[in-house]
């Protein structure tokens, strides 16, 4: 353990990238806030398409993995950073560690006989007849979607300061966007759009992680992507079906860990799409439908192998 390490951070001093990073969108935010009023449209438009590329890259990469490894040692510092990830993406952090927590337990699982599911966040959560909701409803609806109330609800039973926590973070964003209309309204319109489309990308970038995946089957729960570029910029997010089957395991050893299992995952029928997942739809081998490939221990695969 380095001495940063040891004084600041839990796990890696490699944290300290994406906790950097997540700095960063919070002061591009108050940047567009304070050169709003004399910046030409030209420049406005790219930064607000910046931002919401930036909420489904921290939502996706540095929420994700802080909820699964806190960065700090200090609660004190975990605390005052959930509370500036909430301000600067416009949700609670720690009602969206409740949410996640519920996608771990279901993993994108299909309908029960009651219709419901135990993610809240499945792609099957909405669909039909066993089938997975189409991307774009998922996309542009999910965001609209989120109930805080259940949400907090679920947070009270597990302990009832997290609920309390989650509240003071949804009435903290909610302050903040108030206090924005009143000092500029103006501001606020142009920047709500770009905000909601953020949040539309985050729910495109999780659709297609679990798109054709095997909610059946831990190894194949999620489906991988080994995009060098995306891996590198998004704190090896590509790396899900990994994630599922080891939630806890840091992101700087998501490669080694694909490494030791990599047969397994092949026996297991693991998908792997080529592109980064926001864009899999590109992926020439991504079928009509959300099925799970077959394992090579499959009759279905050994009678063609």
């Amino acid at each position: 353990m380095s001495k940063h390490q040891g004084i600041l951070f839990k796990h890696s001093t490699w944290d300290a990238l994406p906790a950097l990073c997540g700095v960063a969108i919070f002061a591009w935010v108050i940047l567009m806030f304070a050169i709003f009023p004399t910046a030409p449209w030209w420049v406005l438009v790219p930064m607000g398409l910046i931002y919401s590329i930036c909420i489904s890259w921290n939502i996706n990469s540095i929420c994700h993995n802080f909820v699964h490894n806190p960065f700090f040692i200090s609660d004190v510092l975990n605390r005052l950073f959930s509370f500036m990830q909430s301000i600067a993406l416009g949700f609670s952090q720690t009602c969206y560690d409740c949410v996640h927590s519920r996608h771990h337990q279901g993993n994108s699982d299909k309908q029960d006989e009651h219709g419901e599911t135990v993610d809240w966040a499945s792609i099957y959560r909405h669909g039909h007849d066993g089938e997975a909701e189409s991307a774009w409803k998922y996309t542009f609806l999910s965001y609209i979607r989120d109930d805080p109330k259940l949400i907090i609800g679920e947070l009270y039973k597990r302990r009832k300061v997290e609920a309390y926590w989650g509240t003071a973070e949804i009435i903290a964003f909610l302050s903040w966007f108030v206090l924005g209309f009143f000092l500029n309204w103006k501001f606020m319109l142009f920047f709500l759009p770009f905000y909601y489309f953020g949040h539309c990308l985050s729910y495109l970038n999780g659709y297609y992680m679990h798109y054709g995946a095997n909610p059946d089957k831990p190894i194949a729960w999620g489906v991988s992507t080994y995009n060098k570029f995306y891996n590198w910029m998004w704190f090896n997010n590509g790396y899900h079906a990994e994630h599922h089957y080891k939630p806890q395991i840091h992101w700087t050893k998501m490669h080694a860990f694909h490494e030791q299992i990599k047969e397994q995952q092949l026996r297991g029928g693991v998908r792997v799409v080529k592109p980064p997942h926001a864009l899999a739809f590109l992926d020439p081998d991504l079928p009509d439908r959300s099925v799970p490939l077959p394992g090579i221990e499959d009759p279905q695969l050994q009678s063609h192998g």
